[in-house]
């Protein structure tokens, strides 16, 4: 696993958080909801990719093959 993808979670984090708090002040709560939502489904597709890397990778060292092909 690359470090690089916990800085980018994090920069991801960050930024989200930056915007919200600058859309809270200008009273534009609807929208900072929103950015907030698009960090997270941001962050989720970053963990989805990571976790189908994981299920290729064990399934390759176990021999585990699809059996419906």
């Amino acid at each position: 696993m690359d470090i690089n993808i916990i800085f980018k979670i994090a920069a991801v984090g960050i930024i989200t958080a930056i915007v919200g708090q600058v859309l809270k002040k200008a009273d534009k709560d609807e929208i900072a909801t929103i950015t907030t939502l698009a960090g997270l489904v941001i962050v989720l597709f970053m963990v989805v990719d990571l976790i189908a890397g994981l299920f290729d990778t064990l399934r390759t060292m176990f021999g585990l093959y699809r059996l419906w092909i």
